[in-house]
């Protein structure tokens, strides 16, 4: 009886014990979607963590808060810009909140690096514009600008658009020496801005069409009249061209990243080249990385 007794308590053990399993197991298929479905919640966020960290780390790489010193400085191109009238102070100061730094730059002028960071973009562009709109070159020369749209020279956003002179934004265009370049200087402000395109056109700085390729031709030419080796002018025009367009050059940072190379390991000219920094091939590298978390959506007007 005893031994009957031992094993009818060890088959109820085992039928209490599938009863369980059979339950936890019915349990656990009922519930099979929604633990699945909060698995790949913690994945997706887990991921969407490490790459909104990733994106930080690129940004500071990209556009540090403390901005760039550049290989150019201003000197005293404010004043002489101003008193050719290529630039009217008043009108200038009135489209822009200028800082006392900035006055000095106008007015005065001033000497050491250029700066730019995300708080005087607009300020950097527009002097430069106003030096690459007056400044002779022989991409006004040789160039589409000299050349197919000779006669159609003030209807483009560069030209036209400059509204800060003193009277017809065409009747600077070209006129005077205020970078004295060599010829030998000036073919290679023609080879480099031939390499460097802006992603707001599809045009080279050979076609500076645009506010933005008027500044950047008059970055090449201050820093070709130094004599800079070309990776570094090149290194400094993707640093303004970063502030103008944080958009785009953050999204082909990511673009680099996820090829196994950062950032400041990438070639400037390459970045600067059609591929990636034409309005067609920065859409392009735009659409192979997708969509990335920005804060806000930013980038530069080809307006003063």
């Amino acid at each position: 009886m005893k031994i009957k007794s031992f094993l009818s308590k060890d088959k109820l053990i085992i039928v209490v014990a599938f009863i369980a399993l059979g339950l936890s197991g019915l349990f656990l298929g009922m519930n099979l979607p929604k633990i699945n479905s909060k698995i790949q919640e913690t994945i997706a966020a887990k991921k969407a963590e490490k790459e909104k960290a990733q994106l930080q780390r690129l940004a500071e790489m990209v556009l540090p808060k403390d901005g760039f010193s550049l290989s150019f400085s201003w000197g005293d191109m404010g004043p002489k810009l101003i008193k050719l009238g290529v630039i009217d102070s008043a009108k200038f100061e009135q489209a822009l909140t200028l800082s006392d730094e900035q006055k000095e730059v106008l007015e005065k002028g001033k000497d050491g690096p250029v700066k730019i960071d995300g708080a005087n973009g607009q300020f950097v562009v527009d002097m430069l514009w106003a030096l690459g709109l007056a400044q002779k070159s022989i991409v006004y020369d040789q160039g589409p600008l000299g050349t197919q749209y000779k006669s159609q020279q003030g209807n483009f956003a560069s030209t036209g658009g400059w509204s800060l002179a003193k009277g017809d934004a065409v009747a600077y265009l070209n006129k005077f020496d205020l970078i004295p370049l060599t010829d030998e200087q000036q073919q290679r402000v023609g080879e480099i801005a031939k390499n460097v395109y802006r992603p707001c056109c599809g045009n080279s700085t050979w076609f500076p069409d645009c506010n933005h390729g008027m500044a950047a031709l008059a970055a090449i030419e201050l820093m070709v009249s130094q004599n800079l080796p070309d990776d570094e002018i090149y290194r400094n025009v993707l640093r303004l061209n970063s502030f103008w367009f944080p958009d785009t050059y953050l999204t082909a940072a990511v673009y680099f990243s996820r090829q196994g190379t950062d950032w400041d390991k990438v070639d400037a000219k390459t970045v600067l080249g059609q591929d990636y920094s034409s309005y067609s091939g920065a859409t392009d590298i735009a659409k192979k990385v997708g969509p990335l978390p920005f804060n806000e959506v930013i980038g530069g007007s080809c307006g003063a």
